[in-house]
């Protein structure tokens, strides 16, 4: 029985589209919003878009994005007023600024530090072989010349 409530849990995000009374009649004004709203991430889940997400700030945020396509404004518009009112993080791909620097310098610095140790690493691993003293030299002749 658990197993069976915890996948309909798992399948819960697939019921996550707007309800028919929320799209738009007009179907390339509906793919619009839709590609607006792919591109918002929702306040209360945060690892989800609102187009994906079931909370209901989600579902405001795509009513307000079909109010504001219907009212005559433009993808660059409805994004920009969103931003200005949720900041930074309503975007799921935050504009590149002195505040989100390190956000996008993050992988580049990962990558550099990873490379940086398995070079350490290489280096104390296999540390050089001392040459030979001549003393060394002539036993290991000797060793040579034995039958």
């Amino acid at each position: 029985m658990r197993w069976l409530a915890l996948l309909a849990l798992w399948a819960l995000p697939a019921f996550a589209q707007p309800l028919p009374a929320d799209r738009l009649p007009n179907p390339a004004a509906e793919a619009r919003a839709q590609t607006i709203g792919r591109e918002i991430r929702c306040m209360v889940c945060q690892g989800q878009s609102i187009e994906d997400s079931d909370a209901d700030l989600a579902r405001d945020l795509r009513r307000i994005i079909r109010e504001k396509l219907v009212a005559g404004q433009d993808e660059g518009q409805i994004r920009e007023f969103l931003h200005a009112r949720y900041g930074d993080f309503i975007l799921l791909r935050p504009p590149f600024s002195a505040a989100t620097a390190l956000l996008w310098a993050t992988p580049v610095l990962a990558l550099g530090f990873g490379i940086l140790m398995l070079v350490l690493l290489r280096r104390r691993a296999a540390p050089p072989v001392p040459a030979l003293s001549a003393e060394e030299e002539a036993a290991l002749a000797k060793l040579k010349d034995t039958p």
